[in-house]
């Protein structure tokens, strides 16, 4: 069920002339808005009016709503198709080359709420704001996880939400270890497409290089004075508009290896994505940033003698190919980092037959950092972030260039964008809301199925390679 809300009399001034452009950009045309001037909700499969959780922001507004429309289907199923395609992408008509990475209004975020043991059906709340009570966990104790991903405007004019699949899973990691309600994954997958259907129109076009970052993320609320979970969680999704990382190619950075600050301790909680791992990152990095740095590197808590992470990416060494011995493609292994998708992802790609290349995940040590011929960080955000030198206890370790980092980078980027073929299955093709409001999942299952024989032709030909080689030798 997908809801919209719709605007009251109590929205006034800026608020309110917010919402009337935003509603009646791209959502007036297309879902009955009805007659009263309550702040309403309805479902997007029959139209019904939906009530409010106790507590909630409209609670007391419904409470003395008009009487409620009849009910009708909110969105017709008549489109030709059943995934977002170029006719529904672009048409807010922002400057998609400078877009950056911040904040952008559009037409709503989606909000699913937890209360009493269970998750409800989800609304579409077209104001940028959430209201919680001022004793909530994730205020005072930091009960709160996130994630970050992608959907692409592709070369074909298709829609794709970018591996969402894998954000979903570590999202129900994060969830069990700060004590908070596993959020299923076919329910985040679902809040991943509705957030990028109701929001087409922000989608960065092919042509711009851009995409629609998506945060989804889930926090504790409610009146909670003593450390025990959460009696509320919401769990919502926002789908905001960014502008290419590197519009003029990769330019790699300075970075500084720090060893008098932790990101994160041992037995702790740097293994998941939980908010309050960032928020110690800010002092230490603005310091860095002071002195000439855009990031830093930080070591392991305990013997800081290895290689952890950098501020928001995970970091990758490479040792080009020499002596005989292939190329390797070397990330840390630690308990205390979050393992990163697009890593995840990154070393699929090197290890294929494209590159060919050896992939360790192993513990770095530190003296190792000058070993490597390539350095870079990797993450949603940048995909790939390469490093021009590391500065250590006064010394500074130079790279030379970044050459395999950038073809792993293109090609990375070509399959974001369907300029390669997927054979590894990253990308799903987003839902219209018509498919999302009739449940129609026929898309789901073909493209899956498709990205599942894409995948398995493509181990196929990677087992098939050394028998043939094996077979022509004798």
């Amino acid at each position: 069920m997908v809801v919209v809300r719709t605007p009251g009399a109590t929205a006034t001034g800026l608020c309110q002339r917010w919402i009337r452009r935003r509603l009646a950009r791209s959502l007036a045309t297309r879902l009955p808005l009805g007659g009263g001037s309550s702040h309403r909700a309805f479902s997007l499969s029959t139209g019904a009016p939906v009530s409010w959780p106790p507590g909630s922001l409209c609670s007391e507004r419904e409470s003395r709503a008009a009487a409620p429309a009849s009910p009708r289907r909110v969105l017709s199923s008549s489109s030709s198709s059943r995934v977002v395609r170029t006719g529904d992408v672009g048409t807010a008509g922002l400057d998609w080359g400078r877009l950056g990475f911040d904040f952008q209004p559009t037409n709503g975020f989606v909000k699913y709420t937890w209360q009493n043991g269970r998750w409800d059906d989800g609304v579409l709340e077209p104001e940028p704001f959430v209201k919680i009570h001022v004793m909530s966990s994730c205020i005072h104790y930091g009960q709160a996880v996130f994630e970050g991903a992608k959907a692409h405007h592709c070369k074909d004019g298709v829609v794709r939400l970018w591996n969402v699949a894998a954000n979903a899973r570590r999202m129900r990691q994060g969830c069990e270890r700060m004590m908070m309600p596993d959020v299923p994954d076919d329910m985040f997958v679902r809040a991943c497409e509705w957030a990028v259907a109701a929001n087409a129109a922000y989608v960065p076009p092919y042509e711009s290089k851009g995409a629609m970052y998506l945060r989804p993320y889930v926090f504790g609320h409610g009146p909670q004075l003593g450390l025990s979970p959460a009696p509320m969680f919401n769990f919502c999704v926002l789908a905001i508009p960014v502008s290419s990382y590197y519009s003029g190619g990769l330019r790699p950075i300075d970075a500084l290896v720090v060893d008098a600050n932790d990101r994160a301790a041992p037995q702790g909680v740097g293994h998941v994505k939980a908010s309050g791992n960032y928020g110690s990152d800010i002092a230490v990095s603005i310091n860095a940033r002071a002195e000439g740095f855009p990031t830093v590197l930080y070591l392991d808590p305990l013997e800081k003698q290895y290689v952890e992470e950098f501020s928001v990416s995970n970091f990758v060494g490479v040792k080009h190919a020499r002596d005989g011995k292939r190329a390797t493609y070397v990330t840390p292994d630690t308990p205390t980092v979050l393992k990163s998708i697009t890593n995840e992802l990154l070393m699929q790609l090197a290890a294929s037959p494209d590159f060919d290349m050896d992939v360790e995940r192993r513990p770095i040590h530190v003296d190792e950092l000058a070993d490597f011929d390539e350095v870079a960080g990797c993450g949603t955000a940048v995909v790939v972030m390469g490093i021009k030198s590391l500065t250590y206890k006064n010394r500074k370790i130079e790279y030379a260039g970044i050459d395999v980092i950038g073809k792993l980078y293109d090609a990375y980027r070509a399959i974001q964008f369907g300029e390669a073929q997927d054979r590894f299955g990253w990308g799903v093709p987003c839902p219209t809301l018509d498919a999302l409001a009739t449940g129609d999942d026929d898309h789901r299952d073909e493209a899956t199925t498709q990205a599942r024989r894409d995948a398995a032709d493509h181990h196929h030909a990677e087992d098939a390679a050394p028998k043939k080689a094996a077979a022509a030798s004798s």
